[in-house]
């Protein structure tokens, strides 16, 4: 089959492997769609952790080709999407429920070859079935849409809620329509990008401003600041800024990756002060059938975003369009 394969840092070529035999509590699926995220890149970049060689690709779907002998509940033909992450349920944090956290989890696409291929072999356990109707474009937002609800699930957002959206990417417009889910009132999206504005706006965003603009805008809007402040981009100065838009007793949620290493200034005091919780957000425990079911009722809309579809030797392409912020969301199609 072919495969994207990632060798070490700045590394990563489309070759041949050979499937292996599957094991019998594993599935062979035929990848039918699977998206590029920030982490794709800053993994063949060099910035973010994997255990190469590996095959990438962590957001995907697709169709079940073949069964091992002790699979259940799913049969050929089964349209499936796959959570790629894998706990070991052993540990400290598994034995606490506390699954994402796991002291020795793995991940399909990042330590274990993942979607950016003809075929992938995936322990049924990592399964779900999704409607066969349901759009390539949603397939392929499934992950990240899991990952966000945990997110929202964090930043505890409550009726009437004011809540600040740093960044209007991927990520930022489906936090936009899951805070209204959550009964968020008003929602403000931080965003300098024209095109992600508009999107923004059609997704029902209430206002729209510009980075530097921000806390002088949520002051004049609120005159407190916002309940809750979620961080989409993953840059300093912009977590900087987060922390500065919200309310006192206000919460602020660091979504976004940052680079490892890198740190930002905080006056303690400040937190003090103002009573401030910060949360973080890591993966999706337990989230994905909610994803499924927001995306099929239409709760979380796709439709208005600018997605590119690439070819699996495309690749490259479609991780420059991702790294640029030329679109919403690349999808690769390796069977296309």
């Amino acid at each position: 089959m072919k495969v994207a394969l990632f060798e070490r840092p700045h590394a990563l070529k489309v070759t041949t492997k050979e499937i292996r035999p599957l094991r019998p509590d594993e599935v062979l699926v035929k990848v039918g769609a699977c998206g590029i995220c920030g982490t794709d890149v800053h993994i063949v970049e060099g910035m973010s952790r994997s255990t190469p060689p590996v095959v990438l690709g962590h957001e995907y779907a697709g169709v079940v080709e073949e069964c091992g002998t002790q699979v259940m509940g799913f049969a050929p033909g089964s349209a499936v999407a796959v959570d790629p992450n894998i706990s070991c349920g052993r540990c400290f944090y598994c034995q606490r429920g506390m699954v994402h956290l796991c002291e020795n989890l793995r991940a399909l696409g990042v330590d274990i070859d993942g979607g950016m291929a003809e075929y992938s072999l995936v322990p049924q356990s990592q399964l779900y079935e999704i409607p066969a109707d349901l759009p390539t474009e949603a397939k392929a937002f499934i992950e990240p849409v899991s990952c966000a609800i945990h997110g929202i699930d964090r930043a505890h957002i409550s009726s009437g809620d004011t809540v600040a959206i740093v960044g209007g990417g991927t990520i930022g417009l489906l936090m936009l329509q899951l805070a209204r889910s959550a009964g968020a009132s008003r929602i403000i999206v931080i965003e300098p990008v024209e095109e992600k504005k508009q999107i923004a706006r059609e997704l029902g965003a209430d206002h729209i401003v510009d980075l530097k603009d921000a806390r002088a805008a949520i002051n004049d809007l609120t005159g407190v600041g916002a309940d809750v402040v979620i961080e989409c981009v993953g840059k300093p100065q912009t977590m900087q800024v987060a922390l500065a838009l919200a309310r006192r007793g206000g919460t602020v949620e660091f979504f976004g990756v940052c680079t490892i290493g890198e740190t930002i200034p905080i006056e303690p005091n400040g937190i003090y002060f103002r009573e401030l919780t910060i949360v973080g957000s890591y993966i999706n425990p337990n989230t994905f059938t909610r994803s499924i079911a927001m995306l099929r009722s239409g709760a979380v809309r796709v439709d208005r975003f600018r997605i590119d579809r690439f070819p699996l030797d495309g690749v490259h392409e479609a991780l420059k369009y991702q790294r640029e912020g030329k679109t919403i969301k690349s999808i690769v199609e390796p069977n296309a």
